[in-house]
């Protein structure tokens, strides 16, 4: 059977805050150890700086001083009279002023938000208002599975199920309920929207409806019906607008090969015919059954629609305006699938990212590659690599 999903969080945004760090170090005078601290302070420091890594390199003829190592002095007050525990916690890391300790933490990874979060009631507030999030959404144009959400969707005993994780709250809940209970959907996220089409209901009828989920309602809403009836499909959002693509459609043995395009704006559907042609398996090769094959491996960058063809090792890009693909280059190399199986081919900032590998002896070797796509043929760096005992058939990527 298939294993559980596996997860690549990836880090494209800078982790350091050196444009911060230098200003401080220009502004604040060195200021001498106190022995007032917080009992907390030196927790602090080292989870911040776990979290953000700073420049550890000092310009000529400067002392160097980052922004953790003067996180000692949060708490400390200039006037002798007082004591660091009347300092204002609202301000966050308090010599910095709230403005400049936001910008600073926006540069942290995501996966960060939870050890931020453990440091004190000012850190957390911030961390559980979503403030950051939205924020950092706005300066990189990212989005996390769902706004700050990450569904699962499965099945318990003979009932459907969604679990939800909060990055916000740490913590995971059940009990959401689409209007129409389904599997094998096309689905892409944008902000704080996913877009669900297509796929079966619990009784096997393959179904032509969609619905969109808000994550900061927490509620499914019912939107118009596509035009084709589609199982197995891919979605992606392009210009912000929801597409799916290929599936298997209502007693079809083969692929779909058109898409179709959904303006959130108007509410309406839009056919494309001939927008994933052709099976990978291309001429020559014996055509297997539709449901062997994987859903449509497709990816978004900067608005750009990328595919995968296994059978051929090929990436391929979308061009809107004139309906066609163009192969720009090859698949990492040794990447092995079964009839696309077993590879995943996604977005993650501006990079395309495939995790797959090669046979081995004893299992399967895992590589995680990545390429920033441009107008020339992809560059490939393998970025990771494990050994496994078992063949992985489906994961999910989602960004950082």
């Amino acid at each position: 059977m298939l294993e559980g999903p596996s997860f690549l969080v990836s880090r494209d945004l800078p982790s350091s805050c050196e444009q911060e760090t230098e200003w401080i170090h220009n502004t604040f005078r060195v200021i001498e150890h106190a022995n007032n601290k917080r009992p907390l302070e030196v927790e602090e420091v080292a989870v911040l700086r776990k979290s953000c890594k700073l420049s550890d390199a000092p310009k000529e003829g400067e002392t160097q001083i980052n922004i953790l190592d003067r996180s000692l002095y949060f708490n400390q007050s200039n006037d002798q009279n007082h004591t660091g525990d009347q300092s204002d916690s609202s301000s966050l890391i308090n010599q910095l002023g709230r403005d400049i300790s936001i910008n600073c933490l926006l540069r942290c990874s995501r996966s960060d938000y939870g050890s931020i979060a453990s440091l004190n009631q000012s850190f957390r507030s911030l961390i559980r208002s979503g403030e950051l999030y939205r924020l950092r959404r706005q300066m990189d144009k990212e989005s996390l599975a769902v706004g700050t959400e990450l569904l699962v969707f499965g099945k318990e005993i003979i009932s459907p199920v969604i679990y939800k994780y909060s990055i916000l709250m740490n913590s995971w809940s059940s009990g959401m309920e689409m209007n129409v209970p389904r599997c094998l959907f096309g689905s892409a996220s944008l902000g704080e929207v996913a877009i669900l089409a297509g796929g079966c209901d619990p009784r096997g009828n393959i179904l032509s409806s969609a619905e969109l989920y808000n994550s900061e309602t927490g509620t499914w809403e019912i939107l118009p019906n596509m035009k084709k009836a589609r199982k197995m499909c891919s979605g992606v959002f392009i210009d912000g607008k929801f597409y799916v693509i290929g599936g298997i459609g209502v007693g079809n043995s083969k692929q779909l090969t058109c898409g179709e395009e959904f303006d959130l704006q108007t509410r309406k559907w839009r056919e494309i015919p001939n927008m994933f042609p052709g099976r990978n398996g291309g001429s020559g090769v014996t055509e297997m059954p539709a449901a062997a094959e994987a859903p449509p491996l497709v990816a978004v960058v900067n608005n750009v629609l990328y595919a995968a063809n296994y059978a051929q090792q090929e990436v391929r890009r979308y061009y809107k305006d004139s309906n066609s693909w163009v192969t720009i280059g090859r698949l990492p190399d040794r990447i092995v699938s079964m009839n696309g199986w077993g590879l995943a081919f996604r977005a993650c900032g501006n990079r395309l990212i495939v995790i797959g590998g090669p046979r081995a002896l004893d299992g399967r070797v895992i590589e995680v590659n990545a390429c920033v796509p441009g107008e020339g043929t992809p560059q490939w760096n393998l970025l990771a690599s494990k050994q496994s005992g078992s063949f992985v058939y489906n994961c999910a990527v989602m960004g950082c």
